[in-house]
């Protein structure tokens, strides 16, 4: 099948990298907010507790194209006090950091519970053990608690990181030239609104696959050394 892109190929692959770097970046910020919302949840102490709690309950609770307009728009004036204190004109947060944040912040809240619930699954006589072997709690948790967490969350994360890579089209909303917005553009100018939507939705489905791939050998290579349940 022969698609006529009107010139905009180019167009759509930096798009498409555009795409990829905004999902890596807020997913790595993610996964750092996830782990400690998941150590807050985890922690014998109340208030850490607590704030974990509300952390994931309040981001859970309000849309991710919400949370990129609040954050876009709502660090504009902030940005430009603190511009005008530091004698820098026109201090702005972009539109690609915005997405990183709002994004990240998402992907955190919904990683503390796959976390969480990670960490509850080791068995309690895994951390016995190893105080019983003398090890700090830092060392337990590097080496006891943190690869046997990361195996049974790595499942959740892959479905979690599909969902990411699909969000970022809400970012067009703020001008960065992701996918989407590449593809309305190229629609405005073309007039072919099927054929360019359609190009967007298999190079979103080409993405997915990609990362389902490496998902794939990534649960591979953690499950090593680990008994599987008879089939």
């Amino acid at each position: 099948m022969n698609i006529d892109l009107y010139g905009f190929g180019p167009a759509l692959l930096a798009g498409t990298l555009m795409t990829v770097k905004l999902a890596l970046s807020a997913l790595l910020l993610g996964l750092v907010l996830g782990l400690l919302g998941a150590l807050a949840k985890t922690s014998p102490y109340k208030p850490l507790q607590w704030l974990g709690g509300f952390y994931s309950t309040l981001v859970r609770g309000v849309p991710e194209l919400l949370w990129v307009l609040l954050i876009y728009f709502g660090t504009v004036s902030l940005m430009n006090r603190l511009g005008e204190a530091l004698n820098i004109p026109g201090l702005e947060l972009n539109a690609f950091a915005a997405g990183v944040i709002a994004l990240g912040l998402c992907f955190g809240a919904y990683a503390t519970e796959v976390f969480r619930g990670a960490i509850l699954a080791i068995p309690k006589g895994h951390r016995e053990a190893g105080l019983a072997l003398g090890l700090s709690k830092g060392r337990i948790f590097s080496k006891l608690i943190l690869p046997q967490m990361w195996r049974i969350a790595l499942p959740g994360l892959g479905n979690l990181f599909m969902i990411l890579m699909k969000d970022t089209a809400l970012v067009s909303v703020i001008g960065l030239e992701e996918i989407m917005r590449h593809s309305q553009i190229a629609v405005t100018v073309s007039k072919q609104p099927f054929t360019f939507y359609l190009v967007a939705a298999l190079i979103y489905l080409g993405l997915t696959v990609l990362a389902m791939t490496g998902m794939h050998f990534m649960e591979k290579r953690a499950a090593r050394g680990f008994a599987r349940p008879n089939q």
